[in-house]
C-alpha cells in the first residue's frame, strides 16, 4: 500500500520547460558597390545574440514526527466477585512523508542564423574596399541545485501492556486489537532538464561576393562566424533518514488470580516501512551545431593588378558541451522496528474447575524496504532528437 500511495503521488507531477527563443538573425546583407576611383570603403559588422538561462535552487528540509497511538496500559486487579475482562480496540498509525525539491526545466530555439550577404562589386579603379564582419551566437544553460533533507520519524503504537491481576471470582480474560504501523517517506530531489536546438534547426545561406571591381583596386572580405552552447548541469543532495516503530500488542499480566479460566489472547503486531531516495538527475539534449546550411564564395571579374581575399573563419560547435555532476550523501537508518506479541505472562492462577490458563498471540510482521536512485546522466549532442521524460517507467524501475 506504502508503494501505491507513493508512487500514485509522485505520478500526478509532470515536467514543463521553461521555452526561451534567441533572437534570429534576420536577413543580413553588406554591399559596398558603385564607388569612385581611389575611394576608402569600408564596412565593420558586429552581430552577436546570446541566450543564458540561470537557474539555482536549496533546500533545507528538516521533518521530525512523533506519534504515539496507545489503547493498552489498562488493569483490571484485585476484584472479587464476577469475570473480569479487559478488551482494547485497534491501535493503527500511518506516516507519509514526501519531499519534492529542486527541479529546474529549460529550454532554448536556436537557429536559423538567417541569410547573409556580403558584396563588393563595381567599384572604380585604384578603391580599396573592406568588410569585416562579426557574427557570434552563444546560448547557455546553467542549472544548481543543492538540497540537505532530514527525515526523523517515531511511532510507538501500542494495545498491549494490560494487566488483570489478583481477582476472585470468574473468568479472567485479556483481550487486545492488533497494533499497524506504515511509515513512507519519499525523497525526490534535484532534477535537471535542459534542451538547446529547436524548431527546424536550419541555419540559412551565407553568400560572400568579389565581383567587377576595377583595376589596382584592394580588394577584401572578413568574415567570423561562431556559435557556441553549454549545458552545465550540477546537484548535491545530502539525505539522512531515520525511522522508529515499536508495534506491541503484548506484554500482558493476568497473574495469581483464582476462580474460573484464565486467558490471554493478542491482536497482530504489523510493521511497513518503505524509505525511497530518488534524486541527482541530468538530462541534457544538444542540438545546435548549424550556422550556414549553404555557402558561397566568389571573386570573380575584377580588373588587371586588382587584390582580392576573402577570410573566412566559420565555426559550428567548437565549443559546445554538456557538463553534468552529481554527489550524494545518504544515511538510511531503520535500527529500531518491533513487533511484538509476546511477553505475555499467566502465572499462579487457581481455577476451581481445573482449567489450564491460556496464552494466545497475533502475529508479529515486520517490512522494511530502502530504495536508493541517486545520480544519474543522460546527454545528447547533434542531430534530430526527442526530448521526453516518462514518469510512469522511471517509477516503475523504482516501486516495481
Amino acid at each position: 500500500m506504502i508503494n501505491k500511495r507513493i508512487a500514485s503521488a509522485v505520478a500526478t507531477g509532470a515536467i514543463l520547460l521553461n521555452s526561451f527563443v534567441t533572437p534570429a538573425f534576420a536577413a543580413t546583407e553588406i554591399t559596398l558597390s558603385g564607388n569612385g576611383s581611389k575611394s576608402d570603403n569600408n564596412a565593420n559588422i558586429e552581430l552577436k545574440k546570446s541566450a543564458t538561462v540561470v537557474q539555482n535552487n536549496t533546500a533545507n528540509v528538516k521533518n521530525n514526527v512523533d506519534v504515539k497511538a496507545n489503547t493498552g496500559n489498562n488493569e483490571a486487579s484485585d476484584n472479587t466477585g464476577g469475570d473480569v475482562k479487559v478488551s482494547t480496540g485497534d491501535s493503527a498509525v500511518g506516516v507519509a512523508v514526501k519531499n519534492m525539491l529542486n527541479t529546474n526545466s529549460a529550454s532554448i530555439d536556436c537557429c536559423t542564423q538567417g541569410d547573409t550577404t556580403l558584396k563588393i562589386a563595381g567599384n572604380g579603379s585604384h578603391s580599396d574596399n573592406d568588410i569585416d564582419l562579426d557574427q557570434e551566437s552563444k546560448n547557455g544553460i546553467y542549472q544548481d541545485n543543492d538540497a540537505d533533507v532530514e527525515n526523523k520519524v517515531e511511532v510507538d503504537a501500542k494495545t498491549g501492556n494490560n494487566e488483570a491481576n489478583d481477582n476472585t471470582g470468574g473468568e479472567v480474560e485479556v483481550e487486545t486489537g492488533d497494533s499497524e504501523v506504515s511509515v513512507g517517506i519519499l525523497n525526490f530531489l534535484n532534477s535537471n532538464f535542459a534542451k538547446i536546438g529547436g524548431g527546424d534547426n536550419e541555419g540559412g545561406e551565407l553568400s560572400l561576393w568579389i565581383t567587377g571591381n576595377g583595376s589596382d583596386s584592394d580588394n577584401k572580405i572578413d568574415a567570423d562566424l561562431e556559435s557556441e552552447n553549454v549545458v552545465k548541469q550540477n546537484n548535491y543532495a545530502d539525505v539522512y533518514n531515520k525511522v522508529e516503530v515499536d508495534a506491541e500488542t503484548g506484554d500482558n499480566e493476568a497473574n495469581d488470580n483464582t476462580g474460573g479460566p484464565v486467558s490471554i489472547e493478542t491482536g497482530d503486531a504489523v510493521v511497513e516501512s518503505l524509505v525511497a531516495n530518488v534524486g541527482n538527475f541530468n538530462w541534457a539534449e544538444l542540438g545546435c551545431d548549424c550556422l550556414f546550411d549553404d555557402l558561397t564564395a566568389k571573386i570573380d571579374g575584377n580588373g588587371s593588378d586588382s587584390d582580392n581575399e576573402i577570410d573566412l573563419d566559420l565555426e559550428s560547435g567548437k565549443d559546445n558541451g554538456v557538463f553534468q555532476d552529481n554527489d550524494a550523501d545518504l544515511e538510511n537508518k531503520l535500527d529500531s522496528l518491533d513487533a511484538n506479541t509476546g511477553d505475555n505472562e499467566a502465572e499462579d492462577n487457581t481455577a476451581y474447575d481445573g482449567s489450564d490458563p491460556r496464552i494466545e498471540t497475533g502475529d508479529a510482521g515486520v517490512g522494511a524496504e530502502v530504495v536508493n536512485q541517486f545520480n544519474s546522466n543522460t546527454a545528447g549532442i547533434g542531430g534530430d532528437f526527442e526530448f521526453e521524460f516518462d514518469w510512469d517507467e522511471m517509477l516503475g524501475s523504482i516501486f516495481g
